[in-house]
């Protein structure tokens, strides 16, 4: 057995003296510390200080003390209370919620623009179906498909990562793509404009979509699978995809609002397409580095591109 001794970082948390066997994990005094002191176990972070850059290294409760690199046999670690948490899925399903609530207002509501009830175009109506099938799917994922490696995140993060999709992807792309086309004129017929193609270039269009939305689920179930029984598994993807770039879903998801973008035409479609693939361009630069890290050469030899099949 080893003495421990857990100082607090936070005047919600009373310091804690145990003895633990090395070779136990550490949730283990994860769950002693959350028992004495009536906390979540989700609000618990456990650190030691790294003595050579003097800053606190957060320890990886699924694993042992040893598996951390504690072998000593008196350890002084250090506890922090995270503040409120939420689930990832909770988290997940919000954020793709709002969406729903803006189409359906600005598409039905006509009001909202000041004018009566009218019919909207053959593009405004694939618009629609296309952002609410996208966002069924993406609830479906998160209850369904997806697996998280970390079980909560703070809840005041909501705010901050539901701004993307109930203001980009929500109020964005419906306020200007639904308004109908009484009164264009001047600087609206820039504003609110949105293309008329043929029906054969929109629903080639919508095949593409189509062809991008199922591929992205493909390889979201890929991932998945990868995970099973264990959350926490860290192995290189094949498959579907994979064996071009380092995150396929990121590629599929771009290519969906790139067709999106290409059928409305308008420019709001444009600004929600290049900051979402930003984003996910260096979401894919960052795993596309923890491979390389991870598997080396293993990874390396693969010769795999980070976002878009044999370009980049």
């Amino acid at each position: 057995m080893t003495a421990i001794e857990v100082k607090s970082r936070s005047k919600s948390i009373k310091s804690l003296k145990t003895d633990l066997s090395l070779d136990g994990k550490v949730q283990e005094l994860v769950n002693e510390i959350s028992s004495k002191n009536s906390i979540s176990q989700y609000r618990l972070r456990l650190t030691i200080l790294d003595k050579e850059t003097n800053k606190q290294k957060p320890l990886d409760a699924n694993k042992s003390f040893i598996a951390n690199g504690i072998t000593s046999d008196k350890v002084e670690l250090f506890v922090k209370d995270l503040g409120p948490q939420i689930s990832w899925r909770t988290v997940f399903l919000i954020e793709y919620f709002g969406p729903f609530i803006f189409h359906f207002f600005f598409y039905y509501v006509s009001k909202s623009y000041g004018v009566e009830a009218f019919e909207h175009s053959q593009t405004q109506q694939l618009a629609f179906v296309l952002v609410l099938a996208h966002f069924l799917k993406r609830e479906y994922e998160t209850v369904f498909v997806h697996k998280f490696s970390n079980a909560t995140m703070p809840a005041f993060n909501i705010f901050k990562n539901s701004g993307h999709y109930w203001i980009l992807s929500g109020f964005n792309l419906a306020f200007f793509i639904y308004r109908p086309n009484v009164g264009r004129s001047g600087p609206l017929s820039f504003i609110f404009h949105v293309n008329e193609h043929s029906s054969l270039v929109s629903y080639a269009l919508v095949g593409l979509w189509a062809f991008a939305e199922i591929s992205n689920f493909i390889t979201h179930g890929i991932l998945a699978n990868l995970r099973k029984g264990d959350t926490k598994r860290y192995v290189i993807p094949f498959g579907y995809g994979f064996d071009l770039v380092a995150c396929p879903n990121y590629f599929f998801e771009s290519l969906a609002w790139l067709a999106y973008a290409l059928l409305v035409g308008n420019w709001s479609a444009w600004v929600f397409l290049f900051v979402s693939s930003g984003q996910m361009w260096l979401w894919a630069v960052k795993k596309h580095k923890r491979y390389l890290q991870t598997f080396g050469d293993d990874y390396k030899k693969l010769k795999r591109k980070v976002f878009i099949p044999y370009v980049l």
